[in-house]
C-alpha cells in the first residue's frame, strides 16, 4: 500500500502547481533583469563571487526565497488539512498580537513601521495577515449561513475582516490594508447581498466624481435623477420617500465631505498620488515620476520588446522599485506587448483554476477559502498592473510571484498551497 505522502501527491492539483512554477520562473527572470547591471563581473551568474557579494543582488536573494518557498510547500501539503480549520482562530489571534506590536518594535522604512528584521531577514507581517484572515473568516463562515445570518454574525464577520487592515494602517502601510477589500468578493459568493457591493461601488463613483466635477453640478444631477424617478413612479416613491431623502442627504454629505477627507485625513503623499492619477502631468518629476517612467518603459517595448537584459529604462534605473512594485514595466520593456499578454494570460489561468478548485469543494470552509485566495490574487494582479500603467494609484503592493521579496513570495505560496492541500485531502476522502 502506498504511503500517505505518495497517495497525497497523486491527489494534488498539478495543473495549478504547473502554472505556479511557470509564473515563479518567469518572475525570477524578470527580477534578474530588473536588478541586472552591465558592470557586473563577467563569467556567468555567480562568477566566483563570495556568498556575501552575491547577497548584494536581488536576483540571488530571490533564489534563496524560492528555495525556502519550496520547503514551505512540502510542509503545507503534508500537514493534515484539518489543522488549517482547527487552528484558524489561534493563528488569527497570534497574528493580531504581532500586528499590534510591530509598529512599536519595527524601525521606519520609507515612512512605514511594518517590517520586522530578524538578522539578515526582513519580514512584513501584513503579508501573512492575508492568508491567516482568509482562514479565520472561512472558519467562521462555515459556522453560519450568510444568506440568513443575524446582525451579530454580520458584526463578527466585519470585525474579523476589518481589524487586521486597521492595525496595518496604524503601521502606515495603507496599500496592504486595501487588499482586505477583496474579501467582499468571497462573501458575495457565499450569499452576501449584492446591494452591499452596489452601494460601495456607487459611493466610490460619487467620491471620484466629487473630485472631478463641480459639486453643485453633481448635486444638481443627483437631485434631478431623484425627481425624475419620483415623477415616473409616484406611488412607489411616496412609500420610499424617507429612504430617498436619506440617500439624498448622505450623497450631499459625501460630496461636501470629500474635501475634508482629502485635505485632513489623507497624508500628503497619498493626496499627491490621487492627484497624479487624476492628472498625470500634475507632478511629473515628483510623485508622478514612477508612473511616467513605467509607462515609458512599457510603451518602448513595442510588440515583442527590446530583448532580455536590453531594457534601457531598467538598465539605467529610471524606474524606482523596478524589481518589486514596478516589475511589470520590466516585462513590458524587455518582452513587449507579447510578454505582458503572456503574464496576463497566466494570471487569468491561475485565477480560473483556483475558482474551479474552490467550486469543487464540499465544505463551506474550503469553498470560502478558495474564493478568498482568488480574490486576493485578483486584487494584487489588477491594482499592481493598473498602477504601472497609470490606471490605479500607486499603493505599493507587489505583483504575485513576480515581484522580488521573501514575505510576498511566502505569503502567496502559503495562500495557494493551503487551498491545494485542502483540495487534495478532499479527493482522498472521495476515494475512501
Amino acid at each position: 500500500m502506498a504511503s500517505s505522502p505518495a497517495r497525497y501527491s497523486r491527489s494534488l492539483d498539478w495543473v495549478t502547481v504547473l502554472i505556479y512554477a511557470v509564473m515563479l520562473g518567469l518572475g525570477w527572470l524578470n527580477v534578474y533583469a530588473a536588478s541586472y547591471s552591465s558592470d557586473a563581473p563577467a563569467g556567468g551568474l555567480f562568477s566566483g563571487q563570495s556568498f556575501a557579494e552575491l547577497m548584494q543582488y536581488n536576483w540571488f536573494k530571490q533564489i534563496i526565497w524560492i528555495g525556502t518557498a519550496l520547503v514551505l510547500i512540502v510542509i503545507l501539503v503534508v500537514v493534515d488539512y484539518k489543522a488549517y480549520d482547527t487552528f484558524a482562530f489561534v493563528l488569527y489571534g497570534l497574528m493580531i498580537v504581532l500586528l499590534v506590536v510591530t509598529p512599536f518594535i519595527a524601525r521606519p522604512i520609507a515612512g512605514s513601521r511594518s517590517w520586522l528584521e530578524l538578522g539578515p531577514v526582513r519580514l512584513q507581517p501584513a503579508e501573512f495577515a492575508k492568508f491567516i484572515t482568509a482562514l479565520a473568516v472561512s472558519r467562521y463562515m462555515a459556522s453560519i449561513n450568510l444568506r440568513h445570518q443575524h446582525f451579530r454574525d454580520q458584526l463578527v464577520l466585519a470585525g474579523l475582516t476589518l481589524l487586521p487592515p486597521l492595525l496595518i494602517i496604524a503601521a502606515n502601510e495603507t496599500g496592504q490594508a486595501l487588499v482586505f477589500a477583496a474579501f467582499l468578493l468571497a462573501y458575495f459568493r457565499e450569499g452576501m447581498s449584492p446591494l452591499i457591493l452596489i452601494i460601495l461601488a456607487a459611493a466610490a463613483v460619487i467620491l471620484i466624481l466629487a473630485l472631478l466635477v463641480p459639486k453643485l453640478w453633481l448635486i444638481g444631477a443627483f437631485t434631478a435623477i431623484l425627481v425624475g424617478v419620483f415623477a415616473f413612479n409616484t406611488k412607489v416613491m411616496r412609500h420610499h420617500l424617507p429612504l430617498a431623502l436619506s440617500v439624498w442627504a448622505v450623497v450631499i454629505g459625501m460630496v461636501f465631505g470629500v474635501d475634508f477627507f482629502f485635505n485632513n485625513v489623507l497624508q500628503p503623499h497619498q493626496r499627491k498620488r490621487i492627484e497624479v492619477l487624476l492628472n498625470p502631468s500634475a507632478d511629473p518629476l515628483g510623485v508622478g515620476w514612477n508612473v511616467t517612467q513605467s509607462k515609458i518603459a512599457i510603451g518602448s517595448g513595442g510588440l515583442v520588446g527590446k530583448g532580455f537584459l536590453q531594457g534601457t529604462q531598467t538598465k539605467f534605473d529610471f524606474v524606482p522599485e523596478q524589481s518589486t512594485d514596478f516589475i511589470f514595466c520590466t516585462v513590458g520593456e524587455e518582452w513587449g506587448w507579447a510578454g505582458t499578454m503572456v503574464v496576463i494570460i497566466l494570471f487569468m489561468a491561475l485565477l480560473g483554476r483556483v475558482l474551479y478548485v474552490a467550486e469543487r469543494q464540499k465544505s463551506v470552509f474550503g469553498r470560502t477559502y478558495g474564493y478568498c485566495v482568488a480574490s486576493i490574487f485578483f486584487f494584487h494582479f489588477a491594482i499592481n498592473i493598473g498602477m504601472t500603467i497609470g490606471l490605479a494609484p500607486v499603493v505599493g503592493i507587489p505583483l504575485p510571484l513576480f515581484s522580488y521579496g521573501g514575505s510576498s513570495l511566502w505569503s502567496f505560496t502559503t495562500l495557494l498551497f493551503i487551498l491545494l492541500a485542502i483540495d487534495a485531502y478532499r479527493k482522498q476522502d472521495l476515494v475512501r
